[in-house]
């Protein structure tokens, strides 16, 4: 039951009206009302599936996990959060590269300016966001710069020799926290 907001300042002012959160998400009644199994196979993903295994031939996981992140990413961005090192910024930034990370998992190659206009504007204009597509894709394109620059300084710093052995959960923690290499990032660029 929700009765109460929570300020700014942390004190808690009663709703004018009781609330029931169900936590089931317009999605996910969505995919029931549509007799569909997942979210995933709702129209509002439509587009993202008709497009993206032509673009990008991932499995099915790594499909919904990039459709996912890159249409929740467009939204955020659509809501005025830009990538950063704390809060929505960061969970923005997570979101871009855990997408590059599956991308490039298959091949370095691949990049965000191969995203399709078509999505991005379906996805700004099914949540009635007024942010252009072109900035939209100037965020996404400069997170990705910044995240491939990162890469290149990740494989210098596991080249030095504290690096060279088998790499347990403190040097995993330490290269996250320090240089901000994510645990799987670290293991792609181990495998190479």
């Amino acid at each position: 039951m929700m009765r109460h907001r929570r300020l700014d300042d942390g004190s808690l002012v009663p709703l004018p009206q009781r609330n029931v959160d169900t936590g089931l998400g317009l999605e996910r009644l969505a995919s029931l009302l549509q007799g569909k199994s997942s979210v995933f196979d709702c129209d509002v993903f439509d587009p993202w599936r008709r497009l993206l295994p032509g673009l990008w031939p991932l499995e099915e996981t790594s499909l919904r996990l990039v459709s996912d992140h890159l249409r929740s990413a467009v939204v955020v961005i659509g809501d005025g959060v830009r990538p950063g090192a704390t809060g929505r910024g960061y969970v923005l930034r997570r979101l871009i590269r855990r997408v590059l990370t599956v991308l490039w998992r298959d091949d370095p190659r691949r990049g965000l300016v191969d995203l399709p206009s078509e999505l991005v504007e379906h996805t700004l204009d099914h949540f009635r966001q007024d942010t252009g597509q072109d900035e939209v894709r100037r965020v996404l394109l400069d997170e990705e710069r910044r995240f491939r620059r990162l890469l290149e300084r990740g494989r210098q710093v596991l080249a030095r020799p504290r690096f060279q052995r088998p790499l347990g959960e403190e040097d995993l923690h330490y290269l996250h926290d320090t240089h901000g290499l994510p645990r799987d990032l670290v293991l792609s660029l181990r495998e190479e």
